[in-house]
């Protein structure tokens, strides 16, 4: 996506602040109509809606009482990602917005984020805690360590994304930084700080990451992808 749609998006649209909260007391002198979901017990009813609609209605009925109150956003712009609609292994704890791509078969591990308009390859594996920026495309067949940041460029919009190939590794606490492009095949070495475009077959490592050697039969064998872990 272009930064300059993301943006407008963001700041066109409705932000968001959704509530659960849990009431007790005088329920049934109560209408709870009002509210986008209502779910009654014998002695309590939970209601889901916005902060705006949930906090007049408490201070207006003290007859009931509010034993129970989440949210876990203020006035977010872009929802999350329909999970069920993707055909990939994520696991709990990872957060994906909506507006991205995942490829068939890829597996987003633990705590990873994936902001909106991120592109992921096909049987690409997003490591634990990983955060894949806004914008960012990652090809086919990767591994992204765990810990690793690939710069987001939705903010300045004139920046060029992070573009990563097909079949490269990416060791733990990696950082690629914003307009790289790192080649097919290529393999970064954990922790390494990626600062200008990796050629196709090599090995990068340092801050900043320089070229090591070509990737050779150790390299490979030390580096391969587990199609098992890929499957559904």
């Amino acid at each position: 996506m272009d930064a300059y749609e993301i943006i407008k998006l963001i700041s066109e649209s409705k932000k968001k602040t959704p509530v659960r909260a849990l009431f007790k007391g005088d329920i049934e002198k109560c209408d709870f109509s009002c509210f986008a979901e209502v779910y009654k017990g014998a002695d309590f009813v939970e209601v889901y809606d916005e902060y705006e609609k949930i906090m007049p209605f408490v201070e207006k009925h003290p007859e009931v009482k509010m034993t129970r109150f989440e949210n876990d956003r203020r006035n977010s712009a872009i929802p999350l990602a329909d999970l069920t609609k993707i055909n990939a292994r994520i696991e709990p704890g990872a957060v994906i917005r909506e507006m991205t791509e995942i490829g068939d078969k890829c597996v987003i591990m633990m705590g990873a984020v994936i902001n909106i308009g991120a592109v992921i390859g096909e049987g690409t594996m997003i490591d634990m805690n990983s955060v894949i920026g806004g914008r960012a495309i990652v090809g086919r067949n990767c591994h992204i360590g765990a810990g690793t940041v690939l710069a987001g460029v939705i903010e300045p919009p004139s920046a060029t994304p992070v573009v990563i190939g097909d079949g490269v590794m990416i060791g733990a606490n990696a950082v690629i930084l914003e307009g790289v492009h790192v080649g097919d095949n290529s393999v970064i070495a954990a922790g390494s700080v990626v600062t200008k475009d990796v050629p196709p077959c090599c090995v990068v490592a340092g801050v900043p990451a320089k070229v090591v050697k070509q990737v050779d039969d150790v390299t490979k064998s030390k580096t391969e992808l587990v199609e098992a872990l890929r499957n559904l």
